[in-house]
């Protein structure tokens, strides 16, 4: 290889470690959020829920666009882990596929198989990561608002007449 493609591969191989740590941090927070998921959904079917929105408005007095960019900032992690991470997964999948392919020329199939390993094993982690999250994040959207929704009809909003 010459210089700059030599530099480049290294350059690339460099993003592997930091890469394959943000795939298990996204995963890490994608098992905490689903259990704090699988609480609210249960309380919700128990009706024992109480509305984070709602508190926020009363101790506020929030008027719908607040609440609107308050649900957009509740949701933000899980929006960025459910798009981010698939591309981690990407990049931690081509990442050792260059040794891969090197050792495939030199005839080292052990070689081959670890990184054929760490490659596709970071893309599973990556996409069950962001399937969870991508799954919280569409439920949760929905019960927001219908929440803001119920805010709007009950009439409990400034400057917001009942429907």
């Amino acid at each position: 290889m010459n210089l700059l493609e030599s530099s480049l591969y290294e350059l690339a191989g460099l993003f592997l470690v930091p890469v394959l740590l943000l795939i298990l941090l996204c995963l890490l927070y994608a098992f905490a959020t689903l259990g704090g998921f699988l609480v609210e959904a249960w309380q919700r079917r128990q009706d024992c829920h109480v509305s984070a929105l709602a508190a926020y408005q009363r101790q506020t007095q929030a008027v719908a666009d607040d609440l609107e960019l308050w649900i957009i900032r509740r949701l933000e992690w899980l929006r960025i882990v459910s798009r981010t991470t698939p591309m981690l997964g990407l990049i931690a999948t081509m990442i050792p596929m260059g040794p891969a392919l090197l050792a495939l020329g030199r005839g080292d199939s052990a070689s081959v198989g670890e990184n054929l390993v760490t490659a596709f094993s970071a893309v599973i982690l990556a996409l069950v990561a962001a399937s969870i999250t991508f799954f919280i994040l569409t439920v949760r959207r929905r019960w927001l608002l219908q929440e803001l929704r119920d805010l709007e009809r009950e009439g409990t909003l400034p400057g917001v007449q009942g429907k």
